[in-house]
């Protein structure tokens, strides 16, 4: 794989970003990868991950570029479950998102900063 412009998105991350802005826009604020890997299935048919470590590698990168904030759940053992990390949208990553979505449905590539494509 080629390397990555600066400022752009692989179409996992803007999958990603737009899967995590309709849960968002739907009152759920936080969510963990499983649950966000079958909301991106359950919403668009996801084909992009081949495996759960694609998806949590992506998470991590756009936790790294600001997008994403995340924290270890408290307390899961009274819910008899291992602990499990929960994501956010940042303001930054609501913003990167519904640009992604614009750029992708004027056949643009994706980017979280402006400049040239």
């Amino acid at each position: 794989m080629p390397p990555r412009k600066p400022g752009t998105l692989l179409p996992l991350e803007v999958e990603i970003l737009t899967t995590a802005l309709a849960m968002h826009r739907t009152g759920q604020g936080s969510f963990h990868g499983f649950g966000l890997a079958q909301a991106m299935r359950e919403q668009q048919g996801s084909r992009s991950l081949t495996a759960h470590g694609t998806l949590y590698k992506a998470l991590g990168r756009l936790e790294e570029l600001g997008l994403l904030s995340s924290a270890w759940q408290e307390n899961p053992e009274s819910e008899g479950r291992p602990r499990r990390r929960l994501y956010e949208l940042t303001g930054r990553g609501v913003h990167a998102a519904e640009r992604a979505g614009a750029d992708r449905a004027a056949g643009r590539v994706p980017r979280i900063a402006p400049g040239p494509a």
